[in-house]
């Protein structure tokens, strides 16, 4: 296993208080892995030390197999990212603020400009200042700044920032291009759950400067089933199926919405349809309905409060 990232006890204290305590991640090369906590957790205090904006107190960083030292500059050569707000010379414009960016950063390949503003939608107002730009627009440019460079590591705070529900879509699916078609590793937080339960690979959970968790979004589809819900020919006969023959103990009637939610985990699918064949019920869908994101991400909060 190949990592784009990896951090080992990493902590920042300022004025004797750590607000970032002894945190462990690893991010896979090529994956998208989505940063989750609180405001004021310490996503954006981790994503400046990974970028070398501010220095740890304690612990080590390793980006694209290189540990972050001072004089790291060609490392950094190599990522893309925004944090927090990204600025710009407001008076120029779109075209002319990557241009002196590529200059700064060394790179000189044609037409790179012209495909990054093209990607993130804004290749029509690129001789547009600045200063006449939305905040949807700036976060773009923001975007394209970052990838410009063809850089193999994104590392993105609240990208999505300011954007409508068809610019967070495009965005999406251009996360998801750089990661599969392109082999970019992208770090990603968001306090839009539903945006990162779309694209993440895997996702890290911090509260109060501390990773809570760390794991594949795959594990919390598979082992996190909300309820099984169906719809059948007979609601009564199906009610009474569940109560009497299955004993379940949590499920909900909707006849209205044509549905039927059954809460019990030790029920399955398998129990279900079996038993309403028995007993001569229709049933014309069945499925599990899993967490959401944001669902998971509330237990473990409310756990970590809990064991603080």
């Amino acid at each position: 296993m190949t990592y784009a990232i990896r951090t080992h006890q990493l902590t920042k204290g300022y004025r004797g208080k750590d607000v970032v305590s002894n945190v462990s991640m690893n991010v896979k090369r090529g994956e998208i892995y989505g940063f989750l906590g609180p405001n004021g957790a310490g996503k954006t205090t981790i994503m400046k030390m990974m970028t070398s904006l501010i220095k740890p107190t304690g612990g080590d960083i390793e980006v694209l197999g290189t540990r972050l030292q001072a004089n790291s500059h060609e490392v950094l050569k190599r990522i893309g990212c925004i944090i927090e707000y990204p600025i710009f010379y407001d008076k120029l414009s779109a075209r002319k603020n990557l241009e002196i960016y590529c200059e700064y950063m060394g790179y000189y390949k044609k037409d790179a400009i012209s495909e990054a503003l093209a990607l993130v939608n804004l290749k029509n107002v690129e001789d547009i200042p600045v200063r006449e730009f939305s905040l949807g627009m700036k976060q773009r440019l923001g975007i394209a700044r970052a990838i410009v460079t063809k850089p193999e590591l994104l590392i993105l705070d609240e990208p999505v920032n300011g954007l409508d529900p068809i610019g967070m879509q495009e965005l999406r699916d251009l996360f998801y291009k750089l990661s599969r078609q392109y082999g970019v590793t992208l770090l990603i937080s968001s306090h839009i759950l539903g945006e990162i339960e779309h694209i993440a690979d895997t996702i890290g959970i911090i509260r109060e400067g501390r990773l809570v968790e760390e794991t594949a979004m795959a594990e919390i589809r598979g082992n996190h089933t909300e309820h099984i819900e169906l719809s059948v020919s007979d609601y009564p006969k199906a009610a009474y199926v569940l109560e009497h023959e299955l004993q379940a103990i949590n499920f909900q009637v909707k006849e209205e919405e044509g549905l039927i939610n059954v809460y019990d985990p030790a029920i399955s699918q398998n129990d279900i349809i079996l038993a309403m064949v028995r007993n001569g019920v229709d049933i014309s869908k069945i499925n599990n309905k899993n967490l959401s994101l944001e669902g998971y991400f509330m237990q473990r909060m409310e756990g970590s409060k809990k064991h603080a």
